[in-house]
């Protein structure tokens, strides 16, 4: 993929998003590894919904700011990850309704704060920490995120949001949306008994 194409895939990914309620106003950031090395997100400040493929950020993995609009604050725990998991080629950070209702809860399991009890979640994303509340762009978000990348593909900030990442922006955005369904069944089933799936039932899905 040239880097053109990435920069329109993220403008329409972003559109895509915002269109469905995923983000809203300008709460939310993507970028993608571009094939010189160097990083692409969205700049600081910026709509999902109104991205200009021109102006989005270009930076480098140490975080020198090459082209575009200013980068947001956040760029350093997508930083993070692309240097800790060789896997990851993509970051998604939004603030979607149900998991960042979800990360504003007490008592999560801070291994896993997504039980599974459908297959999807476990063979699109498995296993989803929860990282210790930091306000936005504090450092310690990094060295938490460096600490667990390459072990999970996706992360949840509490009472923040959704951190996926993906060996590309669609994968990553695909895994964020599968992610966002399974929170919002778990909503939706409330109080109700549930029939997790057992564990070698996980392990099965795991396998494949």
């Amino acid at each position: 993929m040239t880097e053109q194409q990435a920069r329109e895939e993220m403008v329409k990914l972003g559109a895509s998003f915002f269109a469905r309620g995923y983000a809203t106003g300008s709460a939310g950031n993507l970028s993608l590894l571009l094939e010189d090395g160097n990083l692409l997100a969205t700049p600081t400040g910026s709509c999902l919904g109104e991205l200009d493929a021109d102006r989005l950020s270009k930076v480098t993995l140490e975080g020198e700011w090459l082209s575009g609009d200013k980068p947001s604050k956040e760029i350093a725990f997508h930083r993070a990850l692309y240097a800790n998991d060789p896997d990851c080629k993509a970051v998604v950070h939004l603030h979607s309704h149900y998991l960042t209702a979800l990360s504003c809860l007490e008592g999560l399991d801070t291994q896993n704060c997504i039980r599974p009890f459908t297959p999807y979640v476990v063979m699109r994303v498995g296993d989803v920490p929860v990282v210790p509340y930091y306000k936005p762009g504090d450092a310690r978000l990094a060295e938490d995120l460096s600490r667990l990348a390459g072990q999970y593909r996706a992360f949840l900030l509490a009472n923040h949001g959704p951190v996926v990442v993906g060996k590309s922006l669609r994968e990553a955005a695909d895994n964020t949306e599968e992610l966002e369904e399974t929170a919002r069944l778990m909503f939706t089933l409330g109080d109700r008994a549930i029939r997790y799936l057992s564990d070698s039932e996980v392990a099965e899905l795991r396998s494949r």
